[in-house]
Formats: C-alpha cells, sequence, structure tokens
C-alpha cells in the first residue's frame, strides 16, 4: 500500500492550500522586540519550553521597555535558534545552552542577573557531543522552505522534530488568531506540502506527515462549536467508501462551525450502507462526501443514499470525483472556500442572501 505521506501534497492542494502567503504576524511587526508567543510560533516550540529555557539556563529576553514585559531581541532569537537546532540534534538541553551562550554571548537570566558562558573545556565537549550527534543525524532534520513565515518555518521545526504538543499548540494559536481558512491554508497546508515534496523526493516524513496531521486533527476536533447552529438540521461530512483520509472532513466542521453551521464528521472509509443509515436517521440538511483516489470516486455510492423528505443536498469534493459521472443533483466543488459556501447554503436556507447583505 501506498504511503498516506506520498499523496499528501495532492491531498493537500486539491482543498485550495492557496499561496505560500505570510501570516500578518512577521518579523517587522514583532520589532523592537518579540513576546514569548511570537518566538515561540518562529521556533516551532511550546511558549512553556521558552520559560523553562529562560529559567534554567538563562536563555531569556534581554529587552525592557518601562512599563511592559521584557522582549526578546534578534541576538535573543539567534541564541535561541542555536538551542533549538542542537537540542534537535540529539545534544543534551544543558549542553546545547552551554554552546549557544558561548556562540552568541551572554543573556539575562529570568533575575536580571547576566548568563556567562561556561568553562571552555566543558564547551569544548559540548561541541564535541554536537559533532557527533550531527553526524548521527545525517541531516535532513529542516524543510527547505524558502519564503514562508516564521509560523510556517516554526510550524515545520515542530514537525520535523515529532514534537506533537508544540504543533498542536501553534495550530491552536493559530485558529484563535486567523481562524480556521487562514490557518489550513497558510499554516498547516505549507507544512503539509512540504513534507509531501520531501516522502516524493527521498522516501523519508511518514512518520512527520501522521503527527502533524494528528496534531492538527487534535486542534480541530477541540475548536469550539456553534452554540447557536444556524441549521436545524446537521451537515453529514464522511469519506467515502475505502477512502482513508479525514483530515479534510475535520478541517471542514471546524470552518463550518465559524459560520454557525453546525456538522457531524462520520470519518473514513465509510460503507455506503452505513452513510444511507446515518442519512436516514438523522436527516441532515446536506451531505458531504470526500474521495481522495480516483477509485474510491464511485458515483454508485451516491445513488446508494436514501430518498427522504426533505431530500438533503449532496456535495462532493476531492480529486477521486474528477473522472466520475455524477448525477445531475450532485454538486462538486473545488475548494475549501467553496464547500464551506454551498453547505452553508444549503444547510441555511437565505444564508447567502443574508451574507451579500
Amino acid at each position: 500500500m501506498t504511503p498516506v505521506t506520498g499523496r499528501v501534497a495532492a491531498h493537500v492542494r486539491a482543498l485550495d492550500t492557496g499561496v505560500m502567503a505570510a501570516l500578518p504576524l512577521s518579523d517587522a511587526a514583532e520589532e523592537p522586540g518579540r513576546t514569548v508567543a511570537a518566538v515561540a510560533r518562529r521556533l516551532g516550540v511550546a511558549p512553556a519550553t521558552l520559560r523553562t529555557w529562560d529559567r534554567r539556563y538563562g536563555l531569556g529576553p534581554s529587552a525592557h521597555a518601562a512599563g511592559s514585559h521584557r522582549r526578546y531581541t534578534a541576538a535573543d532569537v539567534e541564541r535561541l535558534a542555536e538551542m533549538r537546532r542542537l537540542t534537535l540534534e540529539g545534544v543534551p538541553p544543558g549542553e546545547a545552552a552551554r554552546h549557544a551562550l558561548a556562540t552568541h554571548g551572554a543573556t539575562l537570566s529570568t533575575n536580571g542577573a547576566t548568563s556567562a558562558p561556561h568553562a571552555v573545556g566543558t564547551e569544548q565537549a559540548g561541541a564535541e557531543r554536537h559533532d557527533d550527534a550531527h553526524h548521527q543525524a545525517g541531516g535532513g532534520t529542516v524543510l527547505a522552505m524558502p519564503g514562508a513565515s516564521a509560523d510556517v518555518r516554526g510550524l515545520a521545526r515542530a514537525a520535523m522534530a515529532l514534537d506533537d504538543r508544540s504543533c498542536t499548540a501553534l495550530v491552536r494559536e493559530s485558529l484563535h488568531r486567523h481562524g480556521v481558512v487562514e490557518t489550513w491554508q497558510h499554516l498547516v497546508s505549507p507544512v503539509l506540502v512540504s513534507v509531501g515534496a520531501r516522502w516524493e523526493a527521498t522516501g523519508f516524513g511518514v512518520d512527520v506527515e501522521h503527527l502533524l496531521s494528528e496534531s492538527v486533527l487534535v486542534a480541530m476536533r477541540t475548536s469550539t462549536p456553534p452554540a447557536e447552529p444556524r441549521n436545524a438540521s446537521p451537515v453529514l461530512l464522511a469519506s467515502a467508501e475505502e477512502d482513508q483520509h479525514g483530515l479534510v472532513l475535520h478541517v471542514l466542521r471546524a470552518a463550518l462551525a465559524e459560520r454557525q453551521v453546525s456538522a457531524r464528521v462520520l470519518g473514513s472509509r465509510v460503507p455506503r450502507d452505513a452513510l444511507a443509515s446515518a442519512v436516514r436517521r438523522s436527516g441532515p440538511s446536506a451531505v458531504f462526501l470526500w474521495s481522495q483516489m480516483q477509485h474510491t470516486g464511485d458515483p454508485e455510492q451516491l445513488e446508494a443514499l436514501p430518498r427522504i423528505r426533505p431530500a438533503p443536498g449532496i456535495v462532493v469534493g476531492g480529486p477521486g470525483w474528477a473522472h466520475a459521472q455524477l448525477p445531475p443533483s450532485v454538486h462538486a466543488v473545488d475548494s475549501l472556500d467553496s464547500a464551506l459556501d454551498m453547505l452553508t447554503m444549503l444547510s441555511c436556507p437565505g444564508a447567502e442572501e443574508d451574507r451579500r447583505r
């Protein structure tokens, strides 16, 4: 069976990745000093990790303005980036911190005292350990993402480090700040596409894609559902029979929730009889069926749906339907935005007119 990662690039592009545009937060916006949250996003670590490095190793922010919190300078971020790089390569945190301080100079600890580099002998031993770790790692621990934003690079670093907690935290923060569509198109998608390209070029990266996908699933699943949905009947979201791709369904559910549209995710590989049973029992306003692979985009699954009243709108998405002969009543969408618009219109009569007003 072909690994999922081998198809992740097409899977992501099929749901409208957009371009690798930077998120509103840029380096210029962070000057003259960066916050803990901003630096954490840039490096791909959790803010709690930066606070631990500050407390234990003196790798804290050194800029201070009256009446405000201390901020990280460019030099502080360089030290932290070196710390992050070394720990990813297997160097113990204490030795990585000593090397970062020795290479990039001293910084201020949390109590305001200057933290100087340790003895040369200790640093030398740490550097030797680093050389060994780098040799053993064999390189390839960084995704090449030229022109990507600091947030995208941070998520890529966390994913390559298999740091699921940081991945989930970064996606959750972006969901809070930018919403589902922006997070998917300009944060998650660029990294997934890059991971897929790396797999296609080297044969490695299945573990990275699986971990990142699970982290995104956790973040999307725990996003707040609408308190008072506008649709009287839910939208059903499912993958076609034998289709193993379910990430898109959770992205759709979370994006619909932002529009106050209630949806239920049935998951991947939903047998046609199970989908038919769910339609009968829930009386949905709309049904969305995702197909990633051509052999899973079988129109007979659509014809097997029960005839109920009122009849739900049927929407399909994904490259698996590209060559299928669809019934005239079925709506095919080719992007996240078009899927959202179609499902909102079908489940909330009058929603399009309200939006235009």
